[in-house]
């Protein structure tokens, strides 16, 4: 039985087809466009779950415990890149929710042009076929390591993507949120069941440091690869990058009001950040159960779920790969509803400007497939997850440059914006072609600074470096381009910061179009740090200084918590 045995298959079966049907039933609830792309009608804990199950997903947990057996304790940090961003969450959500926007290419043609948004659409739907293919490889090894090898990770790809475009293109965003509220749930629970079992199997961290001589296994911090200035580097790059990533603005949006996103946001995006700390401790506990083997990094949470999850009751293995499953169809079907809504809302309105929304709702479920279909492509491509993982890392901040200038300065220009975008993809193209790696490497201070490093025999850009490159490139050609180009007219401006001061209210009109207050609303006045400046620093409410004070008290737990446990 596909190498998990009957009842397995039974459970497996009727959990996808449960959830299937469930996300399918959002369908009547469709009857436009908006209904499709943002519906904001859920509660806090519905917002807690999607922000949760749409950045959550069975690839993770393959990077987190292939890196962690790999490179030992450190390699948490392939999933906390954006652990002290988090408390900024609590100042993000409600930002995007007051721009009243159905997709974020509608944020930067408000606030620069229609070019801007074009071109943020096209790089962020490569963004979303790039992160359905990585999800898609992730999973495929997890199904292939829990069956033993009898399921084929091309098989378990096609049979997610079957069911995933099935239910996301009838019942758009809503069924993804309705969904993720049922699989985030188990991908809690699964999370931490397995973990204590391999523990037990290994003797318990006692037992782990005792097999594993090696005592940088058991450091967050690996001079070797994952230093402090790596951590530094991508916490920052993933700072800057998350507020451009397309589905980051249903998680922030798709609440009735402000104050559900902002909630939601943050609690689920914590609940991930502890669900890591386990995916690293099953890792962390593989490297001494499976101590003198040679098996595939990628394979190995997979390999664990079949060792211990049949041990613990019938049908638990079934069931754990149903959970991994529906987390990745849930995730992908978010990316691939915010792909295709960049798509029609952002590319094909604007030059069919004169259709029925009838229509904008079916060529939006045509390019849900479209883009499905080449995340499949690009997970046939990948040589590994960790590959894609990286590269997905420097896709996402390329145009949140032009989002935080255009945010905290008036200055900021159109042609700043294209110009950001452009040299920081230049920048990242050309420090990672290896001649150019090479060439840098004939200088001493290319290697005494470690800017240049050996990986497998290959010269490559440490990767910190990489960023710190393309970002500070980015951001200081944008500057001086605004110096030197036409400022944006004063009543685009006032528009764009009338809405980032007006905070959304129960019961508002969502009728109105994108970017635009409701009838009647008043902007309230503005309150900055710097009122006599260009810059737009507005003064934080105690809602928000207390909430992110929070945030930060929370950051502190959880890395002591996993030092703790690491340590015992």
């Amino acid at each position: 039985m596909l190498g998990i045995g009957f009842l397995n298959l039974v459970v497996l079966i009727a959990y996808l087809l449960g959830v299937t049907l469930l996300g399918t039933l959002s369908m009547r609830k469709i009857k436009g466009m908006s209904d499709f792309i943002m519906p904001r009608r859920f509660g806090k804990w519905m917002m807690t779950m999607h922000a949760f199950g749409s950045g959550t997903h069975s690839d993770q947990a393959v990077s987190v415990a292939s890196k962690t057996y790999t490179n030992g304790l450190s390699g948490i940090w392939y999933q906390w890149l954006y652990l002290f961003g988090t408390p900024f969450y609590w100042l993000i959500a409600p930002m995007m929710r007051r721009f009243r926007a159905l997709t974020t290419a509608d944020i930067f043609e408000l606030r620069y042009n229609r070019s801007v948004a074009m071109l943020y659409s096209v790089i962020s739907i490569g963004m979303m076929v790039t992160t359905i293919g990585l999800m898609l490889k992730g999973s495929g090894a997890v199904i292939s390591g829990a069956s033993g090898g009898v399921i084929s990770p091309n098989i378990a790809i096609i049979l997610m993507t079957v069911l995933f475009v099935g239910y996301g293109t009838a019942g758009g965003l809503g069924g993804a949120i309705v969904t993720d509220f049922v699989q985030g749930i188990m991908t809690i629970i699964f999370s931490f069941l397995l973990l204590p079992f391999v523990l037990s199997a290994t003797g318990g961290m006692q037992g782990v440091r005792q097999t594993v001589a090696d005592p940088q296994v058991f450091s967050l911090v690996a001079p070797s690869e994952i230093g402090f200035f790596y951590i530094v580097a991508i916490a920052i790059n993933g700072l800057i990058g998350i507020v451009t990533q397309p589905h980051i603005l249903s998680s922030c949006a798709a609440g009735k009001t402000e104050r559900e996103g902002q909630f939601g946001f943050v609690v689920g995006s914590f609940t991930k950040r502890f669900c890591t700390v386990a995916w690293c401790l099953t890792g962390l506990a593989g490297i001494a159960y499976y101590a003198g083997q040679d098996i595939d990094p990628d394979h190995l949470y997979g390999m664990l779920s079949r060792e211990f999850f049949p041990e613990i009751m019938p049908g638990l293995l079934g069931l754990f790969i149903a959970t991994l499953l529906a987390s990745v169809m849930s995730s992908c079907d978010s990316f691939m509803i915010s792909a295709s809504a960049l798509f029609t809302e952002n590319i094909y309105k604007p030059l069919r400007s004169k259709k029925s929304d009838r229509h904008y709702l079916w060529a939006a479920r045509a390019m849900s497939v479209v883009v499905v279909l080449l995340g499949v492509l690009y997970a046939y491509s990948l040589s590994g997850v960790i590959e894609g993982l990286e590269f997905l890392w420097k896709i996402g901040p390329m145009m949140g440059i032009a989002f935080w200038l255009g945010l905290f300065w008036r200055r900021t220009t159109s042609a700043a914006a294209w110009a950001s975008t452009l040299t920081a993809l230049m920048v990242w193209w050309l420090s990672s072609q290896p001649f150019f790696a090479s060439w840098l490497a004939h200088f001493d201070f290319a290697r005494s600074w470690r800017i240049v490093v050996e990986t497998q025999g290959t010269t490559e850009i440490y990767l910190p470096w990489q960023m710190t490159a393309y970002l500070s490139l980015g951001f200081l050609v944008g500057i001086a381009t605004s110096f030197c180009t036409q400022r944006t007219a004063a009543e685009k401006l006032d528009r764009y910061y009338a809405l980032q001061r007006t905070p959304v209210l129960e019961q508002e009109d969502n009728s109105a179009l994108p970017c635009t207050l409701p009838e009647g609303t008043q902007p309230l006045p503005r309150k900055t740090l710097f009122p006599n400046t260009e810059l737009e620093l507005s003064l934080p409410s105690k809602r928000s200084l207390v909430g992110f004070a929070a945030g930060w008290l929370c950051v502190a737990a959880i890395i002591l918590s996993l030092y703790w446990i690491a340590a015992a």
